[in-house]
């Protein structure tokens, strides 16, 4: 317990995040980095930004929302300080994706009719399952869905929006490369705290892998969604401008077509699931393919 007390203090949490690799950021990017010219002038390029931002800033709202709730039901003061702590990082990444919004043109007394014109329904439906979790009090269960699911889902989304952006939009890729840092955070958290509970509690295992199988499924209906409606990828080809030939997982994503996307990018958190859910003493459930 002392290295957990460690490792997931207040203390820790400030001298590697707001001291350390977000020192000197605005809104989680370097101050005066800006969008590119391109995707501000192209509408069609601007939009898809616009409708993948939203699902972002849904996703983290959900997460806000996740980590606040489970404070008070946590069974310690260590795991209360940490999800103080957790509650903040959520709480900016909501700031630092909504002020991107601002940025690509939403303005601010039509942001919540931005987010309800594009936030994915079935993405709507993830967080609808974590959060009853939450709302039940259900501390194993919320932790499960909050820190394994939905943190690991974030984790791998965001490297591979990072590998995307890396070179063509610094601006994008270092907002993104701080909150791939909390979530790395959080999911440590989530396997450390979680796996000695699941062995006090093994007759929980069944509802909670459940509910991850529940989460799995929406998580991949929304990677279809997201993938199918994307136009990116015509529009840089229509107008002559090359696709970054970053690399996420030993993949050219600029020699790819958005199907291949998203089954690499759906075969990349599932494993990851599988791996960490098992370090916590549950099964993973494969889910139905939507």
């Amino acid at each position: 317990m002392a290295d957990f007390l460690s490792a997931y203090s207040v203390q820790k949490w400030l001298e590697s995040c707001p001291q350390g690799y977000l020192e000197d950021t605005v809104y989680g990017h370097k101050p005066g980095e800006q969008e590119t010219e391109l995707l501000k002038s192209n509408q069609i390029l601007r939009e898809d930004a616009i409708r993948t931002t939203v699902q972002l800033v849904v996703g983290e709202r959900a997460a806000l929302a996740a980590s606040s709730g489970l404070i008070n039901s946590a069974p310690d003061e260590a795991s209360k300080r940490f999800l103080a702590t957790q509650t903040l990082d959520e709480a900016r990444h909501v700031e630092i994706f909504t002020h991107r919004l601002y940025d690509l043109g939403v303005a601010k007394d039509d942001l919540e009719s931005t987010l309800k014109q594009y936030a994915n329904p079935n993405l709507v439906k993830f967080a609808g399952v974590l959060l009853e979790k939450v709302d039940k009090k259900d501390f194993i269960a919320g932790v499960v869905g909050q820190n394994i699911v939905l943190e690991g889902m974030a984790f791998s989304v965001f490297e591979m929006m990072y590998a995307m952006n890396e070179n063509i939009n610094p601006k994008f890729a270092h907002t993104l490369s701080g909150t791939i840092a909390d979530e790395r955070r959080h999911v440590g958290f989530g396997e450390n705290r979680i796996g000695s509970l699941i062995k006090e509690n093994p007759g929980r295992k069944g509802d909670i892998e459940k509910m991850q199988k529940d989460m799995s499924y929406f998580m991949l209906a929304t990677f279809a969604d997201a993938f199918r409606d994307t136009q990116a990828v015509d529009e840089l080809e229509r107008i002559g401008q090359e696709r970054s030939h970053a690399r996420f997982h030993g993949a050219d994503l600029g020699a790819m077509d958005t199907k291949e996307m998203e089954d690499l990018l759906a075969a990349t958190v599932l494993k990851e699931f599988k791996t960490r859910l098992g370090r916590i003493g549950l099964e993973y459930q494969s889910p139905q393919r939507p």
